[in-house]
């Protein structure tokens, strides 16, 4: 599958704080995102299956991916698109043997070393980060910064779909840079019109 990742939400539902995704979804849709990814790590798995299929379903009339977080199990039962893995997860390799050429495999990276392996073992696409800091997600990784991308450009071939502490305002720098994509969550979760949001999102990384 030949997907666009120009502007790439994350869907979390821990950021949403008790909000339904799916009008959140809708909204950011409507606006102009080009995949979205569901992130459910508190969720039993019932109610991520559910929300999983709600969203398959809906982002099929527009024809956009949708790409579940770390559980490969219910991208495969929902329908998703993909399923995006951390350096924690399951290894690309491993996931590629089970689904075969069926889902669009995504992996986090933070450095070159982690990219270039991810590619070698079968990544259809990197989110590397995070470019800036951000407070959507807590970690202890180096930020990758705009240098980071340049320096990763080239050479990998898949897609480097960038994330972390990006905005409106810096967008334009991250396209510049060479990113394929940019993957946000505050920037549109965290807005009080998500489809505005989403807007100039598109208009600062048009695809």
């Amino acid at each position: 599958m030949v997907a666009d990742y120009s502007l790439y939400f994350v869907a979390d539902a821990g950021f949403a704080a008790g909000r339904d995704l799916l009008p959140l979804i809708e909204a950011a849709v409507r606006g102009g995102v080009t995949a979205v990814q569901v992130r459910a790590k508190d969720l039993p798995v019932r109610q991520f299956l559910d929300l999983g299929r709600r969203a398959a379903d809906s982002l099929k009339r527009h024809n956009i991916p949708l790409i579940i977080n770390d559980r490969l199990d219910i991208a495969l039962a929902c329908g998703a698109a993909g399923v995006h893995l951390g350096q924690d997860d399951m290894p690309v390799s491993q996931a590629r043997k089970i689904v075969g050429r069926r889902l669009v495999l995504g992996v986090s990276a933070n450095n070159a070393d982690e990219a270039l392996e991810a590619e070698r073992l079968g990544a259809d696409y990197i989110g590397l980060g995070p470019i800036y800091a951000t407070s959507s997600k807590t970690t202890d990784l180096p930020l990758v910064g705009e240098e980071g991308i340049r320096r990763l450009k080239g050479r990998v071939r898949i897609p480097l779909v960038a994330i972390g502490g990006i905005t409106a305002a810096n967008a334009r720098a991250v396209k510049e840079a060479g990113a394929d994509g940019i993957a946000v969550i505050s920037a549109i979760l965290g807005a009080p019109d998500p489809e505005a949001a989403a807007r100039r999102l598109r208009t600062s990384f048009p695809a």
